[in-house]
């Protein structure tokens, strides 16, 4: 597991917990975090081996790892156990999500300075080997997997409709709702004129 997964030693426990479960029902962990607040909160991000988790899909999850940690109790305070998607602008914590977004527009944190900076923001070229490669102004560069501290897609129109039709073809997003979302993203909507 990937400090990009799980950072801190109590995300990590827990990660160790709740992925054997996630795993078992057929999903697969993206990210854990504990936030904290007034209430603490276990977040965490899931998806299916091919991409994709719905509500109910995340409803198994909760109540399945709600009664392992039930059981295990890691966590001496009371807290909010919140199962989501990774989203659109999704975090990027395996290697396999940089090939699988190859393409498009990512923000990376390094832990340590490479050639004087930690931040990187461009279009992800793939992997080759333990490398993330991302095209920035001065050309493509590697960036080793184990020194990123952070990664995540940036939302961009053409990630939204790549997204949105990916959603459509898989049946989850109607015609209607596709069409009226594309003319939102292709700015053609008319505004009404203000009147006087």
């Amino acid at each position: 597991m990937t400090d990009l997964i799980a950072k801190t030693m109590l995300d990590q426990r827990l990660a160790g917990i709740v992925q054997p479960v996630i795993e078992d029902l057929g999903y697969e962990l993206v990210r854990l975090r504990v936030m904290s607040g007034k209430t603490k909160t276990l977040q965490i991000m899931a998806e299916k081996p091919d991409g994709g988790i719905e509500v109910d899909d995340c409803a198994a999850i909760s109540t399945a790892v709600s009664a392992t940690l039930d059981v295990e109790d890691p966590i001496e305070d009371n807290y909010t156990l919140e199962v989501s998607s990774p989203g659109i602008d999704r975090p990027l914590t395996r290697l396999k999500d940089f090939a699988a977004w190859e393409g498009y527009e990512a923000k990376i944190e390094t832990t340590e300075l490479i050639d004087g900076r930690r931040r990187f923001k461009g279009a992800l070229a793939g992997v080759e080997d333990d490398e993330v490669l991302i095209e920035i102004e001065e050309g493509t560069i590697g960036l080793k997997f184990d020194w990123l501290s952070d990664a995540k897609l940036v939302l961009t129109d053409d990630l939204i409709r790549d997204v949105l039709r990916a959603r459509k073809d898989a049946g989850e997003v109607d015609e209607a709702q596709f069409d009226e979302i594309q003319t939102i993203i292709d700015g053609e909507e008319e505004t009404p004129a203000n009147s006087a």
